[in-house]
């Protein structure tokens, strides 16, 4: 009898998601792809995961991560978390929505002043925030 491969029994039974996520370099540690998980970050297929949640090749995930959403399609499962070559085969991206910078602030662009302000211009500030002990 022969063992059977273990990339084989990986394929068959799948990997949990938070070690997927792991070892596919979306996060750094398994804990904190693990609290993505549970905190409703990643779908799988279209429904929310849990930890345990077994992923296979052919499954669509749906990952939130610092405002950027990403959708990806698992093409191969690895236990261990190998160099980034080797992590992005593990993946295919089918949409990336990465957050713009907001250029429209709430608060308006100021120039640098020419001078520091002197006594009378330090003295008119202070009236003005309402802290003039005058």
């Amino acid at each position: 009898m022969s063992k059977p491969d273990n990339n084989q029994t990986l394929e068959d039974n799948g990997l949990r998601v938070d070690r997927w996520l792991w070892a596919a370099r979306f996060f750094r540690t398994r804990q904190l792809a693990t609290e993505a998980v549970t905190g409703g970050k990643v779908h799988v297929d279209g429904t929310r995961a849990k930890p345990g949640r077994r992923v296979r090749p052919g499954d669509l995930l749906r990952i939130q991560r610092a405002g950027d959403l990403m959708v990806v399609r698992v093409l191969g499962l690895s236990g261990r978390r190998g160099p980034a070559s080797e992590a992005c085969l593990l993946y295919q991206e089918i949409e990336v929505k990465r957050r713009q910078a907001d250029t429209t602030s709430a608060i308006p662009h100021r120039e640098a002043p020419a001078a520091r302000p002197g006594k009378r211009d330090r003295r008119a500030l202070r009236r003005l925030r309402g802290r003039d002990p005058y």
